[in-house]
Protein backbone atom coordinates (compact mmCIF):
# COMPACT_ATOMS: atom_id res chain seq x y z
CA UNK A 1 0.00 0.00 0.00
CA UNK A 2 1.36 3.42 -0.95
CA UNK A 3 2.18 5.77 1.91
CA UNK A 4 3.23 8.59 -0.43
CA UNK A 5 2.10 9.28 -4.00
CA UNK A 6 2.96 12.05 -6.41
CA UNK A 7 0.38 12.18 -9.20
CA UNK A 8 1.13 13.98 -12.46
CA UNK A 9 3.36 16.36 -10.53
CA UNK A 10 4.58 19.46 -12.35
CA UNK A 11 6.93 22.02 -10.84
CA UNK A 12 7.77 24.96 -13.05
CA UNK A 13 10.37 27.70 -12.61
CA UNK A 14 9.84 30.42 -15.18
CA UNK A 15 9.27 28.63 -18.48
CA UNK A 16 11.12 25.47 -17.45
CA UNK A 17 9.49 22.35 -16.00
CA UNK A 18 11.80 20.93 -13.34
CA UNK A 19 9.27 18.15 -12.75
CA UNK A 20 7.17 17.29 -15.77
CA UNK A 21 4.13 15.09 -15.12
CA UNK A 22 5.95 12.95 -12.57
CA UNK A 23 4.25 9.88 -11.09
CA UNK A 24 5.91 8.29 -8.10
CA UNK A 25 4.92 6.21 -5.06
CA UNK A 26 6.55 4.85 -1.90
CA UNK A 27 4.99 1.82 -0.23
CA UNK A 28 4.47 1.62 3.50
CA UNK A 29 7.59 0.25 5.21
CA UNK A 30 9.84 0.36 2.15
CA UNK A 31 13.21 1.94 1.54
CA UNK A 32 12.77 3.43 -1.93
CA UNK A 33 15.84 4.85 -3.66
CA UNK A 34 15.44 7.73 -6.09
CA UNK A 35 18.39 7.77 -8.48
CA UNK A 36 19.41 10.43 -10.96
CA UNK A 37 22.30 12.54 -12.05
CA UNK A 38 22.83 16.21 -11.22
CA UNK A 39 20.08 18.46 -12.51
CA UNK A 40 17.29 15.88 -12.58
CA UNK A 41 15.37 17.54 -9.73
CA UNK A 42 15.98 15.03 -6.92
CA UNK A 43 16.47 17.61 -4.18
CA UNK A 44 13.69 19.78 -5.60
CA UNK A 45 11.35 16.80 -5.32
CA UNK A 46 12.38 16.34 -1.68
CA UNK A 47 11.67 19.99 -0.91
CA UNK A 48 8.25 19.72 -2.53
CA UNK A 49 7.38 16.67 -0.43
CA UNK A 50 8.60 18.21 2.82
CA UNK A 51 6.86 21.52 2.03
CA UNK A 52 9.85 23.88 2.08
CA UNK A 53 8.93 27.54 1.84
CA UNK A 54 8.57 28.61 -1.79
CA UNK A 55 8.22 25.04 -3.08
CA UNK A 56 4.69 24.18 -4.22
CA UNK A 57 3.57 22.12 -7.20
CA UNK A 58 2.48 24.03 -10.29
CA UNK A 59 -0.04 21.22 -10.86
CA UNK A 60 -0.66 17.65 -9.72
CA UNK A 61 -0.96 16.15 -6.25
CA UNK A 62 1.13 15.05 -3.29
CA UNK A 63 -0.87 12.43 -1.39
CA UNK A 64 0.39 11.23 2.01
CA UNK A 65 -1.46 8.50 3.88
CA UNK A 66 -4.50 9.06 1.67
CA UNK A 67 -4.61 12.86 2.14
CA UNK A 68 -3.68 15.55 -0.36
CA UNK A 69 -1.01 17.53 1.51
CA UNK A 70 -0.01 19.80 -1.37
CA UNK A 71 -1.20 22.97 0.37
CA UNK A 72 -0.02 21.99 3.84
CA UNK A 73 2.80 23.87 5.55
CA UNK A 74 6.10 22.25 6.41
CA UNK A 75 5.03 22.20 10.07
CA UNK A 76 1.73 20.47 9.23
CA UNK A 77 3.55 17.84 7.20
CA UNK A 78 6.00 17.29 10.04
CA UNK A 79 3.07 16.81 12.41
CA UNK A 80 1.68 14.20 10.00
CA UNK A 81 4.99 12.35 10.15
CA UNK A 82 7.18 13.60 7.26
CA UNK A 83 10.77 14.43 8.20
CA UNK A 84 14.00 14.96 6.29
CA UNK A 85 17.77 14.76 6.63
CA UNK A 86 19.14 17.43 4.32
CA UNK A 87 22.09 16.99 1.98
CA UNK A 88 23.74 19.95 3.73
CA UNK A 89 22.98 19.54 7.46
CA UNK A 90 21.51 22.61 9.14
CA UNK A 91 23.19 24.54 11.95
CA UNK A 92 21.19 25.28 15.07
CA UNK A 93 23.18 27.92 16.94
CA UNK A 94 22.51 27.98 20.68
CA UNK A 95 20.88 24.54 20.92
CA UNK A 96 22.51 21.45 22.39
CA UNK A 97 22.54 18.05 20.74
CA UNK A 98 20.36 16.79 23.61
CA UNK A 99 17.73 19.48 22.97
CA UNK A 100 17.82 18.88 19.22
CA UNK A 101 17.29 15.13 19.60
CA UNK A 102 14.45 15.78 22.08
CA UNK A 103 12.39 17.67 19.48
CA UNK A 104 9.36 15.64 18.43
CA UNK A 105 6.86 13.19 19.82
CA UNK A 106 9.00 10.26 20.89
CA UNK A 107 10.60 9.22 24.18
CA UNK A 108 13.67 7.57 22.74
CA UNK A 109 16.90 6.80 24.55
CA UNK A 110 18.98 9.66 23.20
CA UNK A 111 22.28 8.11 24.26
CA UNK A 112 21.42 4.97 22.36
CA UNK A 113 20.45 6.95 19.26
CA UNK A 114 23.85 8.67 19.26
CA UNK A 115 25.71 5.41 19.88
CA UNK A 116 23.90 3.80 16.95
CA UNK A 117 25.28 6.44 14.58
CA UNK A 118 28.81 6.02 15.94
CA UNK A 119 28.99 9.02 18.29
CA UNK A 120 29.91 8.81 21.98
CA UNK A 121 26.96 10.23 23.96
CA UNK A 122 29.27 11.50 26.71
CA UNK A 123 31.09 13.61 24.13
CA UNK A 124 28.07 14.89 22.22
CA UNK A 125 24.83 15.11 24.23
CA UNK A 126 25.63 18.44 25.85
CA UNK A 127 27.71 19.83 23.01
CA UNK A 128 26.24 22.76 21.07
CA UNK A 129 25.26 22.21 17.46
CA UNK A 130 27.41 24.86 15.83
CA UNK A 131 30.20 25.50 13.37
CA UNK A 132 32.70 23.64 15.53
CA UNK A 133 31.19 20.40 14.22
CA UNK A 134 32.18 18.88 10.92
CA UNK A 135 29.64 18.13 8.21
CA UNK A 136 30.03 14.43 8.92
CA UNK A 137 29.28 14.91 12.63
CA UNK A 138 26.19 16.99 11.90
CA UNK A 139 24.97 14.43 9.35
CA UNK A 140 25.29 11.67 11.96
CA UNK A 141 23.37 13.76 14.50
CA UNK A 142 20.58 14.35 11.98
CA UNK A 143 20.40 10.59 11.38
CA UNK A 144 20.26 10.08 15.16
CA UNK A 145 17.30 12.47 15.22
CA UNK A 146 15.46 10.18 12.80
CA UNK A 147 16.08 7.25 15.16
CA UNK A 148 14.67 9.33 18.01
CA UNK A 149 11.71 10.78 16.12
CA UNK A 150 10.58 7.66 14.21
CA UNK A 151 8.71 9.55 11.46
CA UNK A 152 6.18 7.88 9.16
CA UNK A 153 8.27 9.00 6.18
CA UNK A 154 11.96 9.81 6.42
CA UNK A 155 13.54 11.59 3.43
CA UNK A 156 17.31 11.14 3.23
CA UNK A 157 18.94 13.43 0.66
CA UNK A 158 22.40 12.02 -0.17
CA UNK A 159 22.82 10.62 3.36
CA UNK A 160 26.52 9.79 3.00
CA UNK A 161 27.65 13.21 1.73
CA UNK A 162 30.26 14.53 4.16
CA UNK A 163 30.89 10.97 5.41
CA UNK A 164 34.27 9.34 4.81
CA UNK A 165 34.29 6.19 2.72
CA UNK A 166 35.24 3.98 5.65
CA UNK A 167 32.06 5.04 7.49
CA UNK A 168 29.58 4.57 4.62
CA UNK A 169 28.78 1.00 5.63
CA UNK A 170 27.89 2.09 9.17
CA UNK A 171 25.57 4.78 7.80
CA UNK A 172 23.80 2.21 5.64
CA UNK A 173 23.26 0.15 8.81
CA UNK A 174 21.68 3.22 10.44
CA UNK A 175 19.29 3.55 7.49
CA UNK A 176 18.21 -0.05 8.08
CA UNK A 177 17.63 0.75 11.77
CA UNK A 178 15.44 3.72 10.84
CA UNK A 179 13.38 1.38 8.65
CA UNK A 180 13.19 -1.25 11.41
CA UNK A 181 11.82 1.45 13.73
CA UNK A 182 8.79 1.68 11.45
CA UNK A 183 9.71 4.48 9.04
CA UNK A 184 9.30 4.37 5.29
CA UNK A 185 12.33 5.94 3.62
CA UNK A 186 12.86 7.98 0.48
CA UNK A 187 16.57 7.55 -0.21
CA UNK A 188 17.80 10.18 -2.68
CA UNK A 189 21.21 9.38 -4.14
CA UNK A 190 23.37 8.92 -7.20
CA UNK A 191 25.64 6.38 -5.49
CA UNK A 192 25.06 2.73 -6.34
CA UNK A 193 26.36 1.36 -3.03
CA UNK A 194 23.73 3.46 -1.24
CA UNK A 195 20.85 2.70 -3.60
CA UNK A 196 21.67 -1.00 -3.40
CA UNK A 197 20.19 -1.34 0.11
CA UNK A 198 16.73 -0.22 -1.04
CA UNK A 199 13.68 -2.45 -1.49
CA UNK A 200 12.80 -0.60 -4.70
CA UNK A 201 14.44 2.06 -6.84
CA UNK A 202 13.24 4.61 -9.36
CA UNK A 203 15.19 6.49 -12.00
CA UNK A 204 14.54 10.21 -12.44
CA UNK A 205 15.34 11.72 -15.83
CA UNK A 206 14.07 14.85 -17.54
CA UNK A 207 11.70 15.62 -14.69
CA UNK A 208 9.98 12.22 -14.85
CA UNK A 209 10.32 8.82 -13.24
CA UNK A 210 11.26 6.73 -16.27
CA UNK A 211 11.76 3.38 -14.57
CA UNK A 212 10.93 1.65 -11.26
CA UNK A 213 12.06 -1.79 -10.17
CA UNK A 214 14.64 -3.75 -8.22
CA UNK A 215 17.67 -1.60 -7.35
CA UNK A 216 20.25 -3.64 -9.29
CA UNK A 217 18.35 -3.25 -12.54
CA UNK A 218 17.77 0.48 -12.07
CA UNK A 219 21.41 1.05 -11.13
CA UNK A 220 22.65 -0.76 -14.23
CA UNK A 221 20.43 1.33 -16.49
CA UNK A 222 21.60 4.50 -14.77
CA UNK A 223 25.27 3.57 -15.13
CA UNK A 224 24.82 2.67 -18.80
CA UNK A 225 23.92 6.27 -19.71
CA UNK A 226 27.11 7.86 -18.34
CA UNK A 227 25.17 11.08 -17.67
CA UNK A 228 27.00 13.92 -15.93
CA UNK A 229 24.34 16.64 -15.88
CA UNK A 230 20.72 16.18 -16.97
CA UNK A 231 19.88 18.26 -20.04
CA UNK A 232 16.19 18.37 -19.10
CA UNK A 233 15.07 15.99 -21.83
CA UNK A 234 13.89 12.47 -21.15
CA UNK A 235 16.48 9.91 -22.21
CA UNK A 236 15.68 6.74 -24.11
CA UNK A 237 15.99 4.45 -21.12
CA UNK A 238 14.86 0.94 -21.96
CA UNK A 239 13.07 -1.11 -19.34
CA UNK A 240 14.27 -4.42 -20.69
Amino acid sequence: MALLELRRAVYRVGQKNILDGLDFAIDEGDVHALIGTNGTGKSTLARLIIGSEGFRLSSGQIVFDGRDVGTWTMYERAQAGISMVWQEPALFEGISVRDYLSIGRGHADLSQCLAQVGLNPDDYLDRPLDKSMSGGERKRIELASMLALRPRLCILDEPVSGIDLVSVRSILAVIRRIQQNGSSILLITHREEVAGIADKASLLCGGKVVMTGVPDKIIQNYKARHCVVCNGRECDYAAD
